[in-house]
């Protein structure tokens, strides 16, 4: 394995890295219910592909010795317990476009600020660590709370696919919220 950087970003909440050891809490969270709460607003239109431990627990081993710089996935700790993770992935890298992602996987964390401060620390994060112009987020209408996050980092509504995203018989709208490095750096 690899000797990897451990990175760590702490305010009220903090930022790791995944080790081998948080593979189990993971699969727990994310395995460990038929219907977990929190796949009801992570794009709940996509099912949950079931693996088994074993499965699950050789991907994210593959995933913790690559160490892209920088890691695309950090756990959420809120006084040493794990409550979620935020991530990112390449919508076009060759253009510096990103788009950034974060579940809370415990319900007893939502509506605490902890997801909005979490989002806070991974902007600063990536914009410090990356030549990035700009950062996405894309969700969907039925997640009014991800949208009214988005809002409070600043970020602006860029786009609205109207009726594109099915989910218990009803269609919702995606919604692509975006800020440029310049806004970032304004607030302060």
């Amino acid at each position: 394995m690899n000797e990897k950087q451990v990175v760590r970003i702490e305010s009220r909440v903090r930022l790791r890295n995944i080790t081998l050891d948080d593979i189990h809490q993971l699969y727990s969270f994310i395995y460990g219910e038929a219907e977990p709460e929190w796949k009801k607003w992570d794009a709940p239109y996509y099912p949950l592909e079931s693996k088994s431990y074993e499965e699950y627990q050789e991907e994210m081993t593959r995933f913790i010795d690559m160490d892209p710089k920088p890691t695309p996935e950090m756990l959420i700790e809120v006084n040493g317990e794990i409550i979620g993770f935020v991530s990112y992935y390449w919508e076009h890298k060759p253009s510096n476009w990103l788009e950034i992602g974060i579940v809370i996987y415990n319900p007893q964390y939502w509506n605490g600020g902890y997801g909005t401060e979490a989002l806070r620390l991974w902007i600063d994060h990536l914009f410090a660590e990356l030549p990035l112009v700009r950062i996405g987020l894309t969700t969907w209408s039925g997640n009014e709370r991800m949208i009214r996050v988005a809002e409070k980092l600043g970020m602006t509504c860029e786009g609205r696919l109207r009726k594109c995203r099915l989910y218990n018989g009803l269609y919702y709208d995606s919604i692509r919220m975006g800020m440029l490095r310049e806004e970032w750096e304004q607030q302060g």
